[in-house]
Order: C-alpha cells, then sequence, then structure tokens
C-alpha cells in the first residue's frame, strides 16, 4: 500500500505511473458518480482504469484515500482569482459562497469525502491537512487588507466553522447548497465579534 500523497506536478512519478494515476483518478470520480461511495471499492475502480488491483493499490491505500485525493483536486484546480474590491466581509462571503458552491458541483464526492476525511489513514491526514491550508489560504486572502494581515485567531474560527458545516452538510443535517449562505452569516458575525 502506498504512503504517497500525489502532488501537484506529480513528483517521484515517472510518465508511465503519472499516466496509471491519472487514469485511476478519472475512473475513480466514474464510479463514484456511478455507483456512490459504499458501493465503490478499489478493485472495481481498478478495473475501470483497465489495471490490476495490486497496480491500483500501489497509488491508492484506500477508498479514502482515492476520495480525499479526488476532493483535494477538486478543490485546488478551482482556484480563484481573489476578488480586490470589497470590503474584507464581502470578499470572505464571496469566497465562502466560491468554496460551497465548488464542492456543490461535484454532490457524490462531497458525500463520501465527510466520512473519508475522519479516518485514520495516514494518506488521508496528510491531504486532511492540505484541504485545511487550502481553506485557510483563501481566508486570509479574503481578509488581508494591504496594511494589516488577516488574524490568525479569526482565520481558525473560520476554518473550524467551514469544516463544521461541511460535517453537517455531511451527516445530512443541512444540505450542501443551504450551508454557503449560513457561513456568509457566520463570517459576518465572526468578523463583527473582531472588530
Amino acid at each position: 500500500m502506498s504512503s504517497q500523497v500525489f502532488e501537484m506536478p506529480r513528483q517521484g512519478l515517472n510518465p508511465r505511473q503519472a499516466e496509471t494515476v491519472e487514469r485511476l483518478l478519472a475512473a475513480g470520480l466514474e464510479e463514484l458518480r456511478a455507483v456512490g461511495h459504499e458501493a465503490l471499492t478499489v478493485r472495481t475502480v481498478a478495473q475501470r482504469a483497465g489495471v490490476s488491483p495490486a497496480t491500483a493499490y500501489t497509488y491508492l491505500a484506500s477508498k479514502n484515500h482515492l476520495f480525499a485525493e479526488l476532493f483535494w483536486r477538486h478543490l485546488s484546480a478551482a482556484r480563484a482569482e481573489q476578488a480586490g474590491g470589497g470590503t474584507p466581509l464581502e470578499r470572505l462571503q464571496a469566497t465562502m459562497r466560491a468554496l460551497t458552491a465548488r464542492i456543490v458541483e461535484e454532490p457524490e464526492l462531497a458525500a463520501a469525502v465527510t466520512p473519508a476525511l475522519l479516518g485514520t489513514d495516514p494518506d488521508v491526514a496528510r491531504l486532511r491537512l492540505r484541504i485545511g491550508g487550502e481553506f485557510l489560504a483563501r481566508f486570509e486572502a479574503a481578509l488581508a487588507e494591504p496594511d494589516r494581515p488577516a488574524d490568525p485567531a479569526v482565520l481558525e474560527v473560520l476554518v473550524l466553522t467551514l469544516s463544521g458545516a461541511l460535517l453537517q452538510a455531511g451527516m445530512g443535517l443541512m444540505t450542501y447548497d443551504e450551508i454557503a449562505e449560513r457561513l456568509a452569516s457566520a463570517a459576518e458575525v465572526v468578523l463583527r465579534g473582531n472588530a
């Protein structure tokens, strides 16, 4: 089983290995859309990708690793430029809405990643940190002012708020569509308390 987290661009892989990984990830997303996260197995992904299960397990430690990698790639593929105008609150709310919209674009992946990120797999743990880092970087960019960096305590609260909202949506307590406006309201409360 692999203990490597794929890099963008993939480092340490020769072109043939990188192509195999790409096929596995594409097949994983197709399989996820077709059968859902509970029925998906690394073996069925391997079959769809046209590789042996042993080859698939060389690159994917588990289906949770697959889901976390797919989510990381989906999230990081949409690194939009931060809007320069507006207040920090308006930029933050726009960032939260954009993140939520990106997650909603792949509902099967959103449903799969919540339980996956709660796992103890070391490959998932590394990706979980990257995903949290991506949230943090986007919030920091939204809140930064030329003369004043974002408050680290506020950033931590915002990441915890987004993570909690995603967990609640993953548990079915609200829809992923509903969390965008709830996050926008939470951002207002957090920033008002910090003013």
